[in-house]
């Protein structure tokens, strides 16, 4: 009813899933992570739970859209499900043919279990993700669990996510569930978002949506915080209602008094506050609580920023936002210092000189002339390994590094995967639209990234450029020994005497005049402690990630992302 009023081609706060809407908040984005890390284990559980509208189903959706070719799911919406309803459900998502009607489990399992190897056979990964899994009945979450038995030598066929209520972790710390519980390698809880950040998706959902202008003004987007608990389902419904509310009233803008009005025709839903309300002190108690309020203000300076007036705009979508956290151990980039968030939502981007206005990342990806296909941006990462990419054989930027004595490694990751690596890379960003860009990170600081977009160069904090990584990312590579590409122990050659020499440079010490060729269980211990201490699987085999990490610890001429980073503290 009131799109045509405000500029909307949709409904920006419509309640069924849309990936386009997700708002990543820093919760969001670590769950995220989460996620893309089950993608990476083999076999491992992953378990996400949130409180009912937190959004974990849109992050689910969202997911799916992220992920690579090479994997297939089986997503499970309704969990409440007989073992052999469930297993038969896993079938037809994958569409696996199987007998049906009244097909014995084993049958079903079979059947299974064949598409499976078949799909490992052909070089793909099956995920399995149950929604609201708090619903799962014992013997069906004992039949999840045997599900992982499936199983080659080397690792497990199917990978899977559990979705849930946060009834879920009660669930699952039964004693007699505890070996499916002990299966888990990563968990993490959804919560609500924070003020600053409800503010910022009530601004992303209209963008997308189509609004050119600001729909609601700040203290609007405060109170309804106030009203939701920052639950984006209750958040949607208020907006959705506030808007109805100020088209009737032929407003532009929703107020305060618009959002007071719309929570009173939807129902009291308001959720308690970290703090206590006035209602709940005694007089003398609030009486007391003032007095300290208004003496804190006055003694504490960190209380006296100004904060912005209700009347002023905000911008629709912070570039203020945390980097997904590295989930498979290496240590979160902190966020660089800076003004607090509150303040920078006013008004427009801060330029610092008026003549010369500071491109954001958003800005740069909205316009529509910038090249930022996957051509330009290998072309630029070819530049960077001093070839000339136009130059070489191939159909793929892949197939063009493998003429050059190259490798590519594409993977799913977080910056200190990139800083381990010390390689310039492609990465690949989705602006707000939906749409993807490749661009090109050139270097990367603690918290700056240097991205190559369009030819040029632009710097960036590293948050802001998270709120659009989810981390995709392709380097290349150059083997230390083109003939071997794996050490293991028992081998032999220069390659062996190379790796000998890295792991005595990343233990500090002196090269040895004469080293053994032999890899030996000496060399292997140490290999693995090199392992460990990156945090890589401690296999004790010189595969292509562990070499490229060595390299950081010998002189080349591989071009590097991070200076120093043979030094720097990866380990």
């Amino acid at each position: 009813m009131y799109l045509q009023y405000f500029g909307l081609y949709e409904n920006p706060f419509s309640i069924p899933p849309d990936p386009r809407y997700l708002y990543l908040s820093r919760g969001h984005q670590e769950a995220l992570a989460h996620l893309q890390y089950g993608l990476g284990e083999s076999g491992g559980f992953v378990q996400l739970t949130g409180e009912v509208g937190t959004g974990k189903t849109l992050l689910i959706r969202s997911l799916g859209e992220r992920l690579p070719k090479d994997v297939d799911v089986a997503l499970i919406l309704y969990p409440v499900l007989t073992v052999a309803e469930f297993v038969a459900a896993i079938c037809d998502e994958l569409r696996v043919p199987h007998p049906g009607g009244q097909a014995s489990l084993k049958k079903l399992i079979d059947a299974l279990n064949a598409h499976l190897l078949q799909s490992h056979a052909r070089g793909r990964r099956t995920m399995l993700i149950i929604d609201e899994a708090q619903n799962l009945s014992r013997e069906v979450l004992e039949q999840i669990r045997l599900l992982t038995n499936l199983e080659t030598t080397k690792q497990k066929l199917l990978q899977i996510i559990l979705i849930g209520q946060p009834e879920l972790v009660g669930l699952l710390a039964q004693p007699d569930l505890r070996q499916l519980a002990q299966r888990i390698t990563a968990r993490y809880r959804l919560t609500a978002l924070t003020r600053e950040e409800t503010c910022y998706y009530i601004g992303h959902r209209c963008r997308v949506a189509g609004g050119r202008a600001l729909l609601f003004n700040l203290s609007a987007m405060r109170r309804v915080y106030a009203l939701s608990g920052g639950i984006p389902r209750l958040i949607n419904i208020i907006c959705d209602r506030s808007l109805l509310g100020a088209y009737t009233r032929e407003k532009t803008v929703v107020d305060t008094g618009v959002v007071n009005r719309a929570a009173a025709e939807i129902g009291s839903f308001a959720r308690p506050s970290r703090w206590l309300t006035w209602r709940m002190l005694t007089p003398t108690v609030a009486a007391l609580t003032a007095i300290l309020i208004v003496a804190g203000w006055q003694w504490w300076p960190g209380w006296r920023h100004p904060l912005p007036s209700d009347d002023k705009a905000v911008v629709a979508d912070s570039s203020d936002a945390v980097p997904a956290a590295n989930v498979a151990g290496d240590s979160a980039v902190a966020a660089p210092a800076a003004e607090p968030r509150e303040a920078r939502m006013v008004g427009e981007v801060s330029t610092g000189n008026p003549s010369n206005p500071v491109a954001t990342l958003e800005s740069l990806l909205a316009n529509p002339e910038l090249v930022t296909d996957t051509e330009s941006a290998m072309k630029g990462l070819f530049e960077r390994w001093s070839l000339n990419y136009a130059l070489l054989v191939g159909g793929t930027g892949c197939e063009r590094a493998l003429n050059a004595g190259l490798h590519c490694i594409y993977k799913t990751g977080t910056w200190n995967n990139l800083r381990s690596y010390n390689r310039p890379a492609v990465i690949e960003l989705q602006d707000a639209a939906g749409r993807k860009h490749h661009v090109l990170v050139a270097e990367l600081t603690a918290d700056v990234v240097s991205l190559v977009i369009g030819g040029q160069p632009h710097e960036f904090p590293v948050s802001e450029v998270g709120r659009y990584w989810f981390g995709k990312y392709l380097l290349l590579w150059k083997p230390p020994m083109p003939e071997q590409e794996m050490l293991r122990l028992g081998d032999r050659g220069d390659a062996v005497i190379w790796l000998r020499d890295a792991l005595a440079r990343f233990r500090g010490e002196p090269l040895a005049a004469e080293s053994s060729e032999l890899f030996d269980k000496e060399l292997q211990a140490q290999l693995r402690e090199f392992q460990v201490r990156h945090r890589l699987m401690p296999d004790g085999v010189a595969g292509r990630i562990t070499l490229a990490q060595l390299q950081n610890y010998l002189p080349g001429k591989s071009p590097a992302l991070v200076a120093d980073a043979g030094t720097a503290e990866t380990r």
